[in-house]
């Protein structure tokens, strides 16, 4: 598929061309922020944030520039509105303890218990869930083992629902990729 047939297609709501798209830009936009950012998560949570509001907005896309300058202008300005909320945030809060909340993770991963009682395949699915990053295996959880819609996932964890579909069709690809490896 070519990158413009995609783009009209995309302008359509043709999901593989909206696959296509990621998948094609993915690495050029992390590559971007990741420089940016100089951290992982930062540049990961930027880049689907970028693709979400892409895709929202594919229609408003001037074919006069590159798909993929206009994804980078998308990118830098997300993250120059969060370095904005951020030095504003540092100015209305006080360091309290506020900042212990940020580290607790809940693991929702599935105890060892449950992991003998389910299937083989069901147990190995789970192992590779697993190696995701845990925004991945949430969104996975509540999208496949909860089946709640895009809606309920965007109201459970607050985000707009364009990012919810990035970030499952993100998700896939990568569990798709660790069970080809093994």
């Amino acid at each position: 598929m070519e990158v413009k047939d995609a783009i009209e297609k995309a302008k359509k709501n043709d999901q593989i061309a909206f696959n296509f798209l990621l998948d094609s830009f993915w690495n050029t936009v992390y590559g971007f922020q990741l420089k940016r950012t100089e951290n992982e998560n930062d540049a990961e949570d930027i880049t689907i944030q970028t693709f979400s509001k892409a895709f929202d907005k594919i229609d408003t896309y001037n074919d006069k520039y590159e798909f993929s300058t206009w994804l980078v202008t998308i990118s830098k300005n997300i993250h120059i509105d969060l370095l904005r909320k951020q030095k504003s945030s540092i100015y209305s809060h006080s360091n309290t303890d506020e900042e212990k909340d940020y580290y607790t993770i809940i693991d929702e991963s599935p105890s060892p218990e449950d992991i003998l009682i389910t299937e083989q395949n069901l147990a190995k699915l789970l192992r590779d869930i697993k190696k995701l990053k845990p925004h991945y295996q949430e969104v996975i959880n509540l999208r496949y083992f909860q089946e709640l819609s895009y809606k309920e996932i965007s109201l459970q964890v607050d985000e707009p629902i364009n990012n919810i579909k990035v970030k499952l069709l993100r998700a896939k690809k990568l569990l798709a990729e660790i069970i080809k490896k093994e």
